[in-house]
């Protein structure tokens, strides 16, 4: 097992897993390094519990408070390149990257040139930078194996043939909040009502993804490049029960599914330990108890987030970038009252048809259209 683990995002909801799942592992799974980029308080309790080599935190206004609250064993940076300068000075075994949006993008980077394992829950990171990252893992021989139930379950399914007999992957959506409300009924959700998932339990900002179904279009893009299909083979399928988490069709027409509970804790320790399965502390699945399973194709008049995702997934280059900091910007301007739910789909879009076209993008162009996008939602939001 790789037992050194550095884990970036350790105070939101899949990086909690990530410690809940490690303390369940045995004596040989050490938390090495955590990070995190605000939440101080929550960070100071975990590393004085878990007693990490070293902390990080981008948010620098609170690093007097953490350091004090730190004991004298534990280092400490801070700042914006504060989770650059953890996985580069601790040395680990993986990275749990977990930090939501494009703020973990550069300190993924810095692990997969280092040759890391990293486990990858931070789908933003491949969206906006996977032309960048596969080829880079491939150089250095980093693995990198997904934390996304989606993505755990295609990466597991894909083990019963070869590549080339592939034929159609399929990612399942729960549907979100919204999954049978009509398009007028969405333009006026409240913020309570989008945060209210009916299966899982995650942060604010992928709560919302999921009721837009952004989640899902990010999802679509992370596949693209994760395991190198044309966007033609990536299908979304409707499954309210989140039982089947995705299905692999192959050559011969058989389909086979991953199943598991709604429980973030099973892929985050697959990823962990594979290619090792153990004992888990996710509760199991009891087939005889579900009764039925049911799926329907989603519907993209009400969900257009997924067209967006298949042109973004065919165009590549900086277009993922700028679909995921004009999501990220417009998400932040409906939990901030300032827009209506359906207007974060609708200025992504008006954004993403405003970029111009780099398919051989640096990490600089990246990061550079990544604030561009950002500044032109703000733009359009008060067209």
């Amino acid at each position: 097992m790789k037992n050194r683990v550095i884990i970036l995002g350790s105070t939101g909801s899949i990086g909690r897993a990530g410690l809940e799942v490690l303390g369940g592992l045995g004596p040989e799974a050490r938390v090495v390094g955590l990070a995190a980029q605000s939440s101080w308080r929550v960070l100071a309790e975990q590393a004085r519990y878990w007693r990490p080599e070293a902390v990080a935190i981008s948010d620098a206004e609170h690093a007097g408070d953490l350091r004090e609250a730190l004991s004298a064993e534990t280092s400490l940076t801070s700042g914006e390149t504060a989770m650059v300068e953890l996985v580069d000075s601790v040395p680990c075994d993986c990275v749990l990257a977990a930090v939501v949006g494009a703020a973990g993008l550069q300190a993924v980077l810095r692990a997969v040139e280092l040759g890391r394992r990293v486990a990858i829950a931070n789908k933003e990171a491949l969206v906006m930078a996977g032309s960048v990252l596969m080829p880079l893992a491939r150089k250095t021989g980093a693995q990198i194996i997904p934390v996304d139930s989606e993505h755990s379950g295609v990466f597991q399914a894909m083990h019963s043939g070869a590549e080339g007999e592939i034929r159609t992957v399929y990612l399942t959506a729960s549907g979100g909040p919204f999954r049978t409300w009509n398009t007028e009924q969405m333009a006026n959700a409240t913020l309570e009502q989008a945060l209210n998932h009916p299966t899982w339990d995650m942060g604010p900002k992928i709560t919302i993804d999921s009721a837009t179904m952004m989640n899902k279009a990010l999802e679509i893009i992370e596949a693209r490049w994760l395991f190198d299909l044309d966007p033609d083979r990536i299908k979304v399928l409707v499954h309210p029960e989140s039982i089947v988490h995705a299905l692999v069709e192959f050559a011969d027409g058989s389909v086979v599914a991953q199943m598991g509970t709604p429980d973030m804790r099973t892929p985050i320790q697959y990823a962990l330990t594979y290619p090792k399965r153990m004992n888990c502390c996710s509760p199991r699945l009891d087939l005889g108890k579900l009764g039925q399973l049911n799926f329907e194709p989603p519907d993209e008049l009400r969900f257009p987030a997924l067209r967006l995702a298949h042109q973004v997934a065919r165009e590549g280059g900086v277009a993922g970038a700028v679909l995921n900091a004009a999501n990220e910007s417009a998400v932040k301007l409906f939990r901030e009252g300032e827009i209506r739910f359906t207007e974060i789909v609708e200025l992504t879009a008006q954004v993403l048809g405003r970029h111009e076209t780099n398919n051989r993008p640096t990490l600089n162009d990246l990061l550079d259209v990544d604030q561009w996008a950002r500044n032109e939602v703000t733009k359009c939001s008060t067209c």
